[in-house]
């Protein structure tokens, strides 16, 4: 937490003891890929984006439950990228479909002016309906979908939900839909750019995102 403060210029105060910094310690070489067979590997639309060598655009998305203080139910749809651990989105509502899945990417693409070549995904319902299948299918993503019971083959976003449920969901009540979002989203500019990770050297997602290269043996390149 001190790191948080002194790299944001701040005291700490109060509302930061909720804040945990958990390191992330998992390697992207560890992340096996479960292929579905409708999807073929394509290149996606070129874009000079920072990627660890050697590899594609990688991104993981997954569902974490939760409930307002009066016990009505919420869904987050969290959406990560593995190599920055960049929290691209986090998407509130009460009940989220496919279609609110597919609405998600393409404001994501419209924002990045790109797509990941994969992303990886569990067998949920949302991720395995036609709607989504159908918008990887045009935008030339392949979906990589973990084996049953195997969370790890899903690693990166599931040790993001881990700090987002013990640092955000869990430290907050949320009196409403619109105020669980705005605490949620608060917390998710607070990760990206305020939190230094160790598996990222002591940087931020966001100076990984921008293109400030790890101190590892990965590199950064262009996809032209």
């Amino acid at each position: 937490m001190c790191c948080c403060a002194e790299k944001a210029g701040v005291t700490i105060t109060k509302e930061c003891i909720g804040c945990i910094v958990k390191k992330d310690c998992i390697s992207e070489a560890s992340v096996p890929v479960v292929t579905e067979p409708l999807h073929t590997v394509w290149n996606a639309p070129s874009s000079p984006v920072f990627i660890s060598a050697g590899t594609v655009r990688r991104s993981g998305m997954d569902f974490v439950a939760d409930q307002l203080f009066d016990g009505r139910k919420i869904r987050s749809l969290t959406v990560v990228d593995n190599y920055s651990r960049q929290c691209l989105a986090i998407h509130v509502g009460q009940s989220l479909k496919s279609e609110d899945v597919v609405a998600v990417m393409n404001r994501l693409q419209s924002l990045y002016l790109t797509v990941p070549d994969r992303i990886q995904v569990d067998n949920g319902s949302e991720f395995i309906s036609k709607f989504l299948d159908k918008w990887a299918y045009d935008n030339k993503v392949t979906l990589d979908f973990s084996r049953p019971g195997k969370p790890t083959d899903n690693a990166f976003i599931e040790s993001f939900n881990g700090s987002f449920r013990d640092e955000c969901l869990n430290a907050h009540w949320f009196l409403s839909l619109d105020d669980a979002r705005e605490k949620i989203e608060h917390w998710r500019q607070e990760y990206n750019s305020f939190r230094p990770h160790s598996s990222l050297g002591g940087l931020t997602p966001d100076e990984v995102g921008k293109g400030k290269e790890k101190p590892t043996n990965e590199r950064p390149i262009l996809n032209l």
